[in-house]
């Protein structure tokens, strides 16, 4: 009798996957904004390692159509591969324009927030960008994203993102995890008004906010930190404003386990983080539910049509959504989406009972809130 349970996110997935749709439609619909706010801007690029389309990611910040702004790359290893690539930009650019810092910061457990720490010291603006080495940004970026800060009520600026240039199995699932699925519901959350994101491959935020938040430092033991500064923007009473402008962000793979791994500890961070929202994802994971009850009523020709509506609907409507936001990759991989949807339900489960991540090789503890405490011996 409790496989009648699953008729629940079977018809949740299904209404749910049918209105992100809509929602994606709404938001994508917004006007941007004039662009006639043209502060000084720091960008701050943090760096580690070698990433596949490296110099070609690095260098579409240093191609902004924006009048006035610096480029902080950050590196903490003086034998990091990226280093020689920083420098070879900034010997094309100017060292003006292009300031390399090299610091070995250890502030806490998130490498990003040492990285970034580094090249905060060197910043001469108050308007600052924080935008990941993976990312591909197009010319107007820069002015696109910090045209909301003109409002001295808006706190924090964020941009929707979706992943490019998958290459393999494992990769393309990771492109499904965040292009049809987290990103449409995050813009589902943000119409409807459920909830804010704040998306850390890109943000503009002011100097003296991040310092009236706690500054940045504050941030470096927890594994999600662009969770964390968004949560402390909303309880400020400061507006987070996620803008219509989705940029592209190179997802890089080197094995499945990654993927894996990747996964489990998202989720963990998700359930502490934000724990009744993360539960009740449970009723619209619909693909998985139809599955079982599929195989549990497996002599009844009626629910392999469940099965099969189910399947339809969801990839539509993630081919819907993926048009919408001009990827197609999504489309490419859309095969693997029931293996993702169905491991989904693997990582879900596995964040109730798992409180270790591995993070750059190196073993931590999750605690509560999504903090970091490193351990002694190696994650089981």
């Amino acid at each position: 009798m409790l496989s009648w349970l699953c008729l629940l996110p079977i018809a949740g997935g299904i209404v749910y996957n049918l209105l992100t749709v809509v929602t994606t439609k709404l938001f994508l619909a917004r006007s941007l904004p004039r662009q006639d706010f043209q502060p000084g801007v720091s960008v701050l690029k943090p760096v580690r390692g070698w990433e596949k389309n490296l110099e070609a990611n690095l260098r579409t910040i240093a191609q902004q159509n924006y009048p006035a702004y610096e480029i902080i790359y950050c590196v903490q290893d003086p034998q990091d591969p990226a280093l020689a690539i920083v420098k070879k930009i900034q010997a094309e650019f100017g060292p003006e324009k292009i300031i390399v810092a090299l610091d070995q910061i250890e502030q806490g457990a998130n490498g990003k927030i040492n990285n970034l720490l580094g090249g905060l010291k060197r910043a001469k603006y108050e308007i600052l960008v924080i935008s990941d080495s993976d990312t591909h940004l197009r010319p107007d970026y820069l002015a696109t994203i910090v045209s909301p800060l003109a409002d001295p009520q808006v706190g924090c600026v964020t941009t929707p993102f979706k992943l490019t240039q998958a290459q393999t199995w494992y990769e393309g699932l990771e492109l499904l995890t965040i292009n049809a699925d987290f990103m449409p519901s995050v813009l589902f959350a943000e119409v409807t008004g459920a909830s804010k994101a704040c998306l850390g491959p890109s943000i503009a935020i002011r100097r003296s906010t991040l310092n009236q938040l706690g500054g940045l430092a504050t941030l470096a033991d927890y594994l999600v930190e662009d969770f964390e500064l968004g949560r402390r923007v909303w309880n400020s009473g400061l507006k987070m404003v996620l803008f219509p402008y989705v940029i592209e962000a190179v997802v890089d793979l080197g094995q499945w386990q990654s993927w894996w791994n990747h996964q489990i500890y998202w989720d963990q961070n998700t359930y502490l983080a934000r724990p009744a929202p993360f539960l009740a994802t449970i009723i619209i994971r619909a693909v998985p539910f139809a599955l079982l009850f599929s195989l549990c009523h497996w002599s009844e020709p009626w629910v392999w049509l469940i099965l099969f509506i189910t399947l339809v609907i969801r990839y539509g409507t993630a081919a819907m959504v993926a048009q919408e936001l001009e990827d197609r990759e999504t489309l490419r991989y859309l095969p693997l989406l029931p293996l993702r949807d169905c491991c989904g339900l693997i990582f879900w489960a596995l964040s109730f009972s798992q409180r270790q991540v591995l993070w750059r090789g190196v073993p931590y503890r999750l605690t509560k809130g999504g903090k970091m405490v490193r351990t002694l011996s190696d994650p089981p």
